[in-house]
Order: structure tokens, then sequence, then C-alpha cells
């Protein structure tokens, strides 16, 4: 069995002359409670033959509702999470409002074994981190993305040196 392949974007600004990352906290029961380590960036499965790049893309609408950032989309390369997900990632210049998130819903048994379905938001926060603080949120699998992004290289690519 093929392991399951992911991409998404980091979003990156600065703001009052310090850079701050945008991640995203997965909605549902089972991450309610969880903060610190279970953030992560707007990411979804890669489907069929559809480029990385474009399934990044496509997620950062689906699961935020925000407009594309016209970009540019830097390379991050990817990491290999855990349970041996590939989450391949695009750094991009971005300020979005955290207030106007509106991620697509996802539908999952609750409680277990009741027989009744409920629907989650897919993300059901986002906000906007300093670097430091990034790093302590985001799952740890995930946290050279970040550390990627802010390399002088990746922001001067972005136009934020």
């Amino acid at each position: 069995m093929t392991a399951k392949r992911s991409a998404g974007l980091v979003a990156v600004r600065r703001r009052a002359g310090a850079v701050e990352l945008l991640l995203a906290h997965p909605g549902g029961p089972f991450f309610r409670r969880k903060d610190e380590g279970a953030w992560t960036v707007p990411k979804g499965l890669v489907e069929g033959d559809e480029a990385p790049l474009a399934t990044a893309q496509r997620e950062w609408t689906e699961e935020t509702g925000f407009a594309l950032p016209p970009g540019p989309f830097v390379p991050l390369g990817h990491v290999i999470q855990r349970g041996g997900k590939r989450v391949d990632a695009w750094a991009v210049q971005a300020d979005v409002d955290p207030a106007a998130l509106v991620s697509n819903p996802f539908e999952l048994e609750w409680p277990p074994r009741s027989g009744r379905r409920a629907e989650f938001p897919e993300i059901d926060r986002v906000e906007w981190f300093a670097p430091e603080i990034a790093s302590q949120k985001i799952l740890a699998a995930q946290r050279p993305l970040l550390e990627r992004a802010l390399q002088p290289e990746a922001l001067e690519a972005l136009g934020l040196a």
C-alpha cells in the first residue's frame, strides 16, 4: 500500500516589522482540547495524478475559504509524518483575517458507536503566530516546513526580506 501524500501552503506575512506564520487548528472532537503540537499548515490529500502544488492551492481555498494568494509559491520540499504520510509544502505571502475562516465540513459518527452522525469543520480556527510560538504549536513533523519558510532565501523570494 502506498503512503498517503498531502500538499499545503505555509502563509507568511510581515506585521510591524515581524514575520508571522498562519497555522490551522484541526476541527472535530479529537482535537477540541489539543493545542501545543496539534496545529498544522492548511493541506489536503493529493488526488489521483493532481500536481501537489495544485492540491495545495485547492486545499487552501477549501479548508479556509480564503482567496488564493497570487504567489509566488516558494517550494519548501516535503516532510514525512509519523504515520508515513508525505506532506509537500510551498510558502506564500498572504495577509488574511482569521475571523473570516470558512472551512469545509466533514462528517463523523459521534459519539463513537452511537449510530449518530455529526458534522464538524475541517479547520475550526486559524491564527497568526510569531515563529517561536508557531514552532511550539505545529505538529513536530511539520516544524521543518516552517523553518524552511523562514530561511532568508525563502523570505526574499516572497518579498518579505
